[in-house]
């Protein structure tokens, strides 16, 4: 199984709004600084549970049960 950073998957994801100008570099810096101030607040726990309980959902799609 393959594995991949959360900040890979955004960071090509963000890249792709930029070229495609489905985002300007504003909402670009907005979005990263919201991230980054969100991420000093206690709700960041609850942030990461959410989704790490949406990643196992996703990869147990697929997946035959034991």
């Amino acid at each position: 199984m393959v594995t991949l950073s959360l900040v890979v998957i955004f960071g090509v994801l963000v890249g792709f709004l930029l070229k495609f100008r489905a985002l300007g570099f504003g909402g670009f810096l907005a979005a990263a600084l919201f991230g980054f101030y969100l991420a000093q607040t206690g709700f960041a726990d609850t942030v990461n549970e959410v989704t790490a309980a949406v990643v196992t959902a996703i990869s147990s799609i697929g997946s035959t049960g034991t």
